[in-house]
């Protein structure tokens, strides 16, 4: 998916809202368990109750790939549901260098047909750029990310410059991609940043973790961090897949996800006439 018809999809759905697809097996309503593929079945109702109001899905690799090589299965049966016109990111935060990085690239792009995934730089140019050789596809890059530990190393800074790491990253890793093909993860939990994160990167998506039941706000998120394609995904993922935890589980996703669509369709009536 292209940088426009993301966005063309933003303003049809008056949306930007990514929903993590964090399907753990012990969190599911417990109706589900006697299912074949109980982890499937959740995701299959949570896709078909909200796939209007999102513009994104992102499975958290972390719960499929636990499941062993059945949760491989039940990831790859979980992409088929999702529509076309729905941007799909793998969130699996990989990082090692250069053939590894390949190999993963081909993973989840050439085999698994992920529109993105979600890459740590912290070993350098030469593990990132494997995933931004692939054309049509997105780097989605860890910089300023929304939990408690990110101070211990992402505000540290660098050189004497007074400049935190995490910008460092920003600024660099913009010499390997373009705002066609990369995009940042900051986090909700710091909205204060993100003037400073649009002086950095003013053109690129940022995926924005943290809304909801991290703490984060989406008003504050907005202030500063759309731009003039909106240039925000953000990501809700237990606020909204396990709002309800019955057999109307879905009906209460829906709402979830409806309210904060709501939200976001203020928004951009404001921003976006």
């Amino acid at each position: 998916m292209t940088r426009e018809q993301l966005y063309r999809e933003i303003l049809a759905k008056q949306s930007f809202l990514c929903i993590g697809l964090d399907s753990e097996l012990a969190k599911l309503p417990p109706h589900l368990l006697d299912c074949e593929d109980p982890v499937f079945e959740f995701n299959r109702q949570i896709i078909e109750a909200t796939h209007d109001l999102c513009v994104a899905y992102k499975p958290n690799l972390a719960f499929y790939e636990s499941q062993g090589w059945r949760g491989w299965q039940t990831l790859e049966k979980t992409m088929s549901l999702i529509p076309d016109n729905i941007f799909t990111i793998a969130d699996a935060k990989r990082g090692d260098i250069g053939n590894t990085s390949t190999q993963y690239a081909k993973a989840f792009f050439g085999e698994m047909d992920f529109d993105s995934v979600t890459v740590a730089p912290y070993m350098g140019e030469d593990s990132v750029k494997p995933f931004l050789d692939f054309e049509g596809k997105w780097v989605i890059l860890l910089a300023l990310t929304s939990n408690k530990g990110s101070h211990d190393f992402q505000f540290a800074e660098q050189d004497g410059s007074g400049e935190p790491l995490y910008e460092k990253v920003m600024r660099r890793a913009q010499t390997w991609g373009s705002a066609e093909n990369l995009m940042f993860v900051t986090g909700a939990t710091h909205p204060e940043k993100f003037q400073d994160i649009r002086r950095i990167a003013p053109d690129n998506f940022l995926l924005v973790p943290g809304i909801g039941a991290q703490g984060g706000e989406l008003e504050k998120v907005c202030e500063y961090g759309l731009n003039d394609q909106v240039g925000l995904l953000v990501n809700s993922s237990r606020g909204i897949i396990f709002a309800g935890s019955g057999e109307d589980f879905a009906e209460k996703a829906r709402a979830a996800a409806l309210e904060i669509q709501g939200q976001m369709a203020q928004v951009l009536a404001q921003r976006f006439r």
